[in-house]
């Protein structure tokens, strides 16, 4: 074994947390239990990479045998980098009836005509997703391992999921993607982020989106103070039609973890005092960016509590409806997103 290999294990190893560590060798199944019971896990990180780069060496794995350990933990923690949403358009008839053998068998053949040196695993999940990892090189270079491209595709739907694609890659996957699964093309999702569970469940519908139709009332307050019924229950049915528009808008129950939504504006000036502004030809610019920790429940939250106007304005709520977070806002079509293609990280 070269060293290119044992660098691959040692920066692998830092990656996995110390406490995943044992989970992941067992889930990677190439270790005998004599094997797996020489490792101590109490044991510096760098002691047992050593000895597990030992074992290694003693059964003469390759640099792709390593790789499948970092496949089975990228699977197992999917949110992490920034992931991108495709959708695949127009199928063909028997888009529908491609299984797994026949697709693995296709996209590897396609690929490898459009790329002479390239690495491609492929594994199904227990969801049914199919995932893969692609190292990509060229005509004169070996697969580069340390910067792989990992793709999910859940087989009988349209969508796909990228992170790690650079623009020279994207075509070369785009085009072994089609022609594997009976599509005629493939386009940008508008959706990202760096929580592939949040942007498979809100593309895919994943999450509660039965709405009731009649919420609680209000918590009475133990000391209540003195105050006009007639208000009162006009404030309660302001607040039951809040919180029915906010989950109309946003969906009910747990919703999708997402974290950020962007709006892009090109549209003219408008501002009768600022006639500089208002006469330029070229189109005004600016970007919004909304980040929380969890938007679609802080936006939800807002509506429902009346910080935020209702009925919710369509430029929020087709984050949801719609599956996207990137949106263009221009003077001909308020709200529509944008089909630019966007850089990949």
């Amino acid at each position: 074994m070269d060293e290119a290999a044992k660098s691959f294990l040692q920066r692998l190893m830092r990656r996995i947390p110390s406490q995943k560590l044992k989970t992941t060798l067992e889930k990677w199944g190439r270790l005998t239990v004599e094997q797996q019971q020489s490792l101590d896990f109490s044991q510096p990180k760098w002691t047992l990479t050593e000895n597990l780069w030992a074992i290694c060496e003693e059964n003469e794995w390759t640099l792709t045998r390593i790789t499948e350990l970092e496949m089975i933990y990228i699977i197992d923690n999917p949110n992490q980098g920034m992931w991108y949403a495709y959708q695949l358009l127009d199928p063909e008839d028997d888009a529908h009836s491609v299984e797994l053998t026949q697709f693995k068998e296709q996209f590897r053949s396609h690929l490898r005509e459009l790329v002479r040196h390239v690495s491609i695993k492929i594994k199904k999940h227990t969801d049914e997703a199919v995932w893969m990892r692609i190292a990509w090189g060229d005509s004169f270079s070996r697969p580069n391992h340390l910067k792989p491209t990992y793709v999910v595709h859940y087989l009988q739907t349209p969508y796909v999921f990228v992170t790690s694609l650079t623009s020279k890659q994207k075509p070369l996957l785009f085009q072994a993607l089609v022609l594997s699964t009976r599509y005629q093309t493939i386009k940008d999702g508008n959706l990202s982020g760096r929580k592939l569970t949040a942007i498979r469940e809100l593309l895919m519908r994943q999450y509660q989106q039965a709405f009731p139709s009649k919420y609680p009332s209000p918590l009475t307050e133990m000391n209540p103070t003195f105050s006009n019924p007639h208000i009162e229950k006009e404030q309660d049915g302001n607040a039951a039609n809040r919180q029915q528009m906010a989950c109309e808008a946003f969906g009910d129950g747990t919703l999708p973890q997402l974290q950020s939504a962007v709006y892009k504006l090109q549209t003219k000036f408008r501002d009768q005092t600022n006639k500089n502004m208002t006469e330029r030809d070229e189109p005004f610019r600016c970007v919004v960016k909304f980040t929380s920790t969890n938007l679609l429940e802080s936006l939800r939250d807002c509506a429902s509590s009346g910080f935020a106007s209702t009925p919710v304005t369509p430029l929020l709520s087709s984050i949801s409806l719609k599956g996207k977070n990137y949106f263009v806002i221009t003077d001909n079509s308020p709200g529509a997103s944008s089909q630019t293609q966007r850089p990949q990280n």
